[in-house]
């Protein structure tokens, strides 16, 4: 993966920052894990790196939320690969029993981790085949994003390690937002 990434970054250097950023954030194996990290060391500032990074990262999410169910509805209907999708999509339904549970909040979570195979396009992948509809999904998805690119953003400024030694001081003045938060959200995610 990381030879990959080093032959797109050495293919895009003729590219905008901006641009270049933006593309980076669109693709599975750099989301806004390289594209952040990136933006900063090309000189741009965290605040215009996130700018750009986050909704680029959302693009192929959205594109993906409202494109897989058709595609998959159309590709059923061929007789080589119909039975295959088919199977697919019955083992993971009867696999997502506990990840139901938790809906849209938990698909927020998965996506917020900053970790290989965690990410926007893995979310919409996983909204899809748990049926969690679109207007809880993209939700919850660009909730993890944006939650992803300020801790990707803290990681890459260094912000973390000043966690290190301001941990219980932070986390007292921190977590009562973040509790409400996490709340809100669950409710708004209930209300189905």
């Amino acid at each position: 993966m990381v030879k990959i990434v080093e032959w797109l970054i050495a293919a895009l250097a003729f590219v905008p920052v901006g641009l270049r950023v933006a593309l980076l954030a669109m693709l599975p194996i750099a989301e806004l894990r390289a594209a952040i990290p990136l933006a900063l060391a090309w000189g741009m500032s965290p605040v215009e790196a996130f700018l750009i990074a986050v909704p680029a990262n959302m693009v192929p999410a959205l594109l993906l939320l409202l494109a897989l169910g058709p595609i998959t509805t159309w590709l059923q209907r061929y007789p080589l690969i119909g039975p295959l999708i088919r199977t697919f999509l019955s083992r993971a339904a009867r696999q997502s029993d506990r990840v139901k549970k938790y809906g849209a909040l938990g698909l927020a979570i998965f996506v917020a981790i900053p970790a290989p195979v965690t990410g926007a396009w893995t979310g919409s992948g996983v909204a899809f085949l748990l049926g969690i509809p679109f207007k809880f999904a993209f939700p919850a998805i660009f909730a993890g994003v944006v939650i992803a690119g300020v801790l990707v953003s803290l990681a890459s400024l260094g912000l973390i390690s000043l966690y290190l030694y301001m941990g219980p001081v932070m986390i007292f003045l921190l977590a009562p937002g973040v509790l409400f938060f996490a709340w809100r959200f669950a409710r708004i995610c209930r209300r189905k």
